[in-house]
């Protein structure tokens, strides 16, 4: 077993040891500031991710790639050799038109916990890994279970566009992405996934209910 495949295997085993458990994770945070049946919004807080760039056509083959460079990062391939604690969602957001023909690439990210917020460890250069700062965001948000691939996120953001369409709701014409998904559990969880759909929309306005 080459080196490559080996360090993807390890970070399977991770995943299934700490997403099984997913609720005991940092998360980012956000307040729900509107809920119906097929979608909810959430205004989110400042934050700070580790992003991996992938070219990559193939949403699966993107998020591998993206995570096994982070798994590396948060094992401790960064300039200060720092262990970082595991965190979720795994989030993987589409940048449409990156390529040749309109090929899409992608993003997968890594929510920073708490205590590396303000101070992110510096990855190693040979990673290309890129600390990215997110101010406060509105987002629309599907719920779906199963596991996540190339055709059914496809459908799943197509599910949440004409829920919006049919609401107060826009999309945001800033966002840097289509959509993204968020991955909650570990690849050897057959029952019970969970999966989101995110896209920025705008006309968001926080209410007084409870953070999560």
């Amino acid at each position: 077993m080459g080196k490559r495949s080996l360090s993807f295997l390890l970070a399977i085993v991770n995943l299934v040891c700490i997403l099984g458990l997913s609720n005991a994770y940092e998360s980012p945070q956000y307040t729900v500031v509107h809920s119906e049946s097929e979608f909810e919004i959430r205004l989110y807080t400042d934050s700070v991710w580790m992003s991996a760039p992938v070219k990559e056509i193939s949403f699966r083959k993107a998020t591998r790639d993206g995570f096994h460079r982070l798994f590396q990062y948060i094992e401790g391939a960064n300039l200060n050799n720092s262990r970082v604690p595991m965190t979720v969602p795994v989030l993987t957001s589409l940048v449409p038109g990156a390529g040749p023909l309109d090929s899409s690439a992608y993003v997968v990210y890594f929510y920073l916990p708490e205590k590396f917020q303000s101070t992110p460890p510096l990855p190693l250069p040979e990673l290309n890994l890129v600390p990215d700062s997110w101010t406060s965001s509105c987002k629309a948000v599907r719920q779906f279970s199963g596991f996540a691939r190339d055709n059914n996120i496809v459908e799943e953001a197509e599910k949440l566009a004409t829920s919006l369409s049919k609401s107060p709701y826009s999309t945001s014409s800033s966002s840097s992405f289509a959509y993204s998904i968020a991955q909650y559990n570990s690849p050897l969880k057959f029952f019970g996934r969970v999966n989101e759909v995110w896209v920025d929309v705008d006309g968001c306005k926080s209410t007084e209910v409870a953070a999560y």
